[in-house]
């Protein structure tokens, strides 16, 4: 009987691991794993804490979302092994959120002779992950805007491991009143029935985390396969507008550390305010530099999202499509927020920003910008686009600040 047993998990397993059985789902489902993933009772990691598997909490984070030997963009993977990106090869994955790689890879070039270095660490968030080669940001100790330590930064510093933030069926945040029957992240997910709840997006942190003061979490939707090539189609997140309820619009959300950036009355940038009948305009006409041939029917580019007005999750995983199916452009009243410049892990760029902002141009003479910017070969500075074909732009394609300014 024993022998089997052990034949009939062999089997399950191999069957899980080529995509055939029926009942597989993500390890974190929306809300909490199974104990055992994070946490070892007898025997953690050397020096860590909470009975962890890793030394700390971001290694533990990306014992899973790392993964050494990945060729390209890989399933749920924030992260590329430093052994997989040598130098003159970039990052692998393509999330919306983007990869914490680009943390490690500092350039060096000349600009009207000067030697500039352009340091890893200002491409994101430098989350601290021991096992993983990641350190804090020595630069700024704090959160530029806000007093968060840098020494403090981690994945669970955004994210709830233990997912108690939930969706109920009438649209609430909460951290209990109905159990978590999946994830809530993506356009295929349940909708919740009464007495019932799904797992906010991106097990995303909200009012009463003990590690940082959120007010509520944002809305969003992504498409089930997210981490992928965007050299065809694009990938587009669905971000949202709900209030209430444990919602947070998400310049609030991202002011809870950085405050004197996205405090209220204190914008540096307009963000969580409609766009307006001009800069809708703008956005919905602008195609590349010197081209505003374009239509509301297929304006929309995801290296410049922004949020629909909308806190209706049936509408935002209507939108959260990678097939090109859904690029319909803004309308006066959707919004700019923090993610329409930024993404919130890592980018080729400085600042986490979605794209080149050091240069005038980021394509050139039909080329993307490489040793201007330290990059060893086109393809590494590609990446920083996702793989988009050069000719998506200008032959000399300026900022694309442009593509609600239109100044180029």
């Amino acid at each position: 009987m024993k022998a089997v047993k052990i034949t009939i998990v062999i089997l399950s397993a191999a069957l899980l691991a080529i995509g055939i059985g029926t009942t597989a789902s993500a390890f974190h489902s929306g809300g909490v794993a199974e104990c055992g993933g994070c946490h070892s009772m007898h025997s953690p990691a050397a020096g860590g804490s909470f009975l962890l598997v890793g030394t700390d909490q971001s290694s533990t984070c990306l014992s899973c979302h790392e993964h050494a030997g990945d060729t390209g963009p890989s399933s749920y993977h924030v992260s590329t092994a430093e052994a997989d990106m040598p130098v003159g090869t970039a990052p692998l994955q393509r999330t919306p959120g983007g990869d914490f790689g680009w943390l490690k890879k500092t350039y060096t070039f000349v600009v009207r002779g000067s030697t500039i270095t352009e340091e890893g660490a200002t491409h994101g968030h430098n989350i601290v992950a021991a096992d993983k080669g990641y350190a804090a940001d020595t630069t700024n100790t704090t959160a530029p805007g806000g007093t968060f330590s840098s020494a403090n930064l981690a994945c669970n510093s955004c994210h709830d491991p233990h997912g108690k933030y939930r969706r109920l069926s009438d649209g609430t945040i909460a951290t209990s009143g109905a159990p978590i029957i999946g994830n809530g992240s993506y356009n295929t997910s349940a909708v919740p029935a009464a007495g019932e709840a799904v797992g906010a997006y991106r097990l995303l942190a909200g009012a009463g985390y003990s590690k940082a003061p959120f007010t509520g979490v944002p809305a969003a939707k992504t498409p089930s396969t997210y981490n992928r090539t965007e050299a065809a189609t694009q990938t587009r997140t669905a971000y949202g507008v709900a209030t209430g309820g444990g919602h947070s619009t998400w310049g609030n959300w991202c002011g809870a550390c950085h405050g004197d950036m996205h405090s209220t009355g204190n914008y540096v940038h307009p963000v969580d305010q409609g766009l307006g009948s001009t800069i809708m305009g703008l956005y919905n006409s602008y195609v590349k530099s010197g081209d505003m041939s374009g239509t509301s029917a297929n304006s929309f580019n995801s290296l410049a999202p922004f949020s629909s007005n909308t806190g209706d999750y049936t509408v935002l995983a209507g939108l959260a499509q990678n097939n090109d199916s859904q690029l319909g452009g803004p309308a006066s009243t959707d919004q700019v927020n923090c993610m329409s410049c930024h993404r919130a892990h890592a980018t080729g760029f400085p600042e986490m920003l979605r794209w080149n902002m050091e240069n005038e141009f980021m394509v050139k003479n039909s080329v993307y910008q490489v040793s201007e910017r330290g990059r060893t070969t086109a393809g590494e500075q590609a990446a920083g686009y996702y793989d988009r074909p050069v000719t998506q732009f200008a032959s000399y394609q300026r900022v694309f600040c442009n593509k609600c300014h239109a100044q180029d």
